[in-house]
């Protein structure tokens, strides 16, 4: 089932995971919307600066983001009610877990791209 997925942290350069990410959830048929700081574009999708204001839920939101860089993104991802975030290596935040969990909203650390090709996702 497609899913609308939102990339924070994406990134136009082929090398960054979030960039791979974007390219396999086209693959696998999902909606993804990027959110990153910098770049123009991934497979002719905008990266968007901020959460686009005419998105207003998501199914999963896939972080590719430094948790020291996670904080100003708090309430915007608390607010989206996804059903679900995934932290990708090394973006563990337990700080952002708990908020999540207690927010009723299912997180974890796991790869997006392990979880794609392995039919997890």
């Amino acid at each position: 089932m497609a899913e609308t997925v939102l990339i924070l942290g994406a990134s136009e350069n082929p090398m960054r995971y979030s960039h791979m990410a974007t390219l396999m959830l086209l693959e696998y048929g999902h909606h993804p919307i990027l959110v990153g700081k910098s770049g123009t574009s991934v497979a002719g999708l905008s990266i968007h600066r901020e959460i686009p204001e005419n998105i207003t839920s998501v199914d999963t939101i896939t972080l590719y983001l430094n948790p020291l860089h996670q904080e100003v993104w708090y309430s915007a991802i608390l607010a989206l009610k996804p059903t679900r975030v995934i932290f990708n290596p090394g973006t563990e935040n337990a700080t952002l877990m708990q908020m999540l969990s207690d927010a009723g909203i299912h997180c974890f650390s796991a790869c997006t791209l392990v979880m794609l090709r392995t039919r997890q996702f």
